[in-house]
């Protein structure tokens, strides 16, 4: 039998979460964003769910692209990172994947090829990541034209830096410097609202918004769980108790005896560790679940299994499930607790957890 360690999928609540972002994008169309396997819950699970719902996909490679076409998709994938290659350009013609292009040597690549896709320019407007510096942009734009005059350009995008903290004042500096840089081509669409941009009270949304954070249920906003957003946990990570014993006050649990006793303390082992990408950083008082009942971490994650203290759950036993994070345990507050963020727990989960969908 293999063990029961799980990540549960709610696919219910993905979609009802891809339709409170719609809600809130106003005139906006929404292209789901599905990168990094849909957050840790399965590229092509989530791409298929939320099929009638999305009129595109948003992803940041070419291989990203193609597992979404592997699923039998047929929607637009928009390559938010460009291509790596010239030979990828084809690749992104023939199957209707949209590049979005934020170099002189992707522009140079284009100039030698006959075959292009539809395609995206990207316009730094203060991350300074990637894409062209608002003052190169009309000088880009002569470039394509010169390369043909029936350009397969769609529009513009640009990404927020600081969206999540409702106090900074550089989102509305950021989309003023992109209004500007792309005023002189309004018949092109303009797509600057990551899953942030969706709560900020008079934020304009353009023509497509791209969520990706709050379509999982987690929030991304600073100080903000999901579910105080009106978002649903989509993904429940949970694991059996595998072992009960009690402590007795002044012993110690774990590596680098981190927790001792404070008094005699019923504790349990859980199989999920750091190996299974639950953080290490996570520790003492950090929440979790069982039957229902909040519970929490003691002492250091291990690679396997973590220990927990069951002073708050007198009646659970050995083959119950533990849940550490889903609908009782927010991901945020775990996130909190590990001193990070909920984006990178969910696409932290490895490989050997299965996931289950409903």
């Amino acid at each position: 039998m293999p063990r029961s360690t799980i990540a549960r999928i709610d696919l219910g609540a993905l979609r009802r979460n891809f339709q409170t972002a719609q809600r809130r994008a106003g005139g906006a169309r929404v292209m789901a964003v599905v990168k990094a396997d849909g957050y840790g819950h399965g590229i092509g699970p989530v791409a298929s769910a939320l099929d009638s719902l999305a009129p595109k996909y948003a992803v940041a490679c070419l291989e990203e692209a193609r597992a979404i076409r592997e699923t039998g998709l047929i929607q637009p994938v928009v390559l938010l990172q460009g291509v790596h290659a010239e030979a990828d350009i084809d690749e992104c013609a023939r199957n209707g994947f949209e590049p979005v292009f934020h170099s002189f040597q992707q522009l140079a690549w284009l100039e030698r090829l006959e075959n292009w896709p539809a395609f995206w320019l990207k316009v730094n407007s203060g991350m300074n990541r990637l894409g062209f510096h608002p003052d190169e942009l009309a000088g880009v734009m002569s470039r394509l034209q010169a390369m043909s005059a029936d350009t397969e350009l769609l529009g513009f995008v640009t990404h927020f830096a600081c969206a999540d903290d409702p106090d900074s004042a550089m989102t509305a500096q950021q989309t003023a410097v992109f209004e500007k840089a792309t005023s002189s081509f309004p018949d092109l669409m303009k797509s600057v609202a990551n899953s942030a941009a969706h709560f900020r009270p008079g934020q304009p949304m353009f023509d497509w918004s791209r969520p990706g954070i709050m379509l999982y249920g987690g929030s991304p906003m600073v100080g903000t769980t999901g579910p105080e957003l009106g978002l649903e946990p989509v993904m429940s990570l949970e694991a059996p108790l595998i072992s009960t014993r009690l402590v007795p006050a002044g012993e110690s649990v774990g590596y680098g005896a981190s927790w001792v006793a404070d008094r005699d303390t019923r504790m349990g082992m859980v199989a999920i560790g750091y190996g299974d990408g639950y953080p290490r950083h996570a520790g003492t008082n950090t929440p979790a679940a069982i039957n229902g009942q909040r519970i929490r971490l003691i002492g250091r994650v291990s690679m396997d299994m973590l220990a927990v203290d069951l002073t708050n759950a007198p009646d659970a036993k050995e083959g119950d499930s533990v849940e550490l994070w889903g609908r009782t345990v927010g991901v945020d507050e775990v996130a909190a607790c590990a001193g990070t963020i909920s984006y990178e727990l969910m696409t932290g989960i490895t490989g050997r957890v299965p996931r289950q969908y409903r």
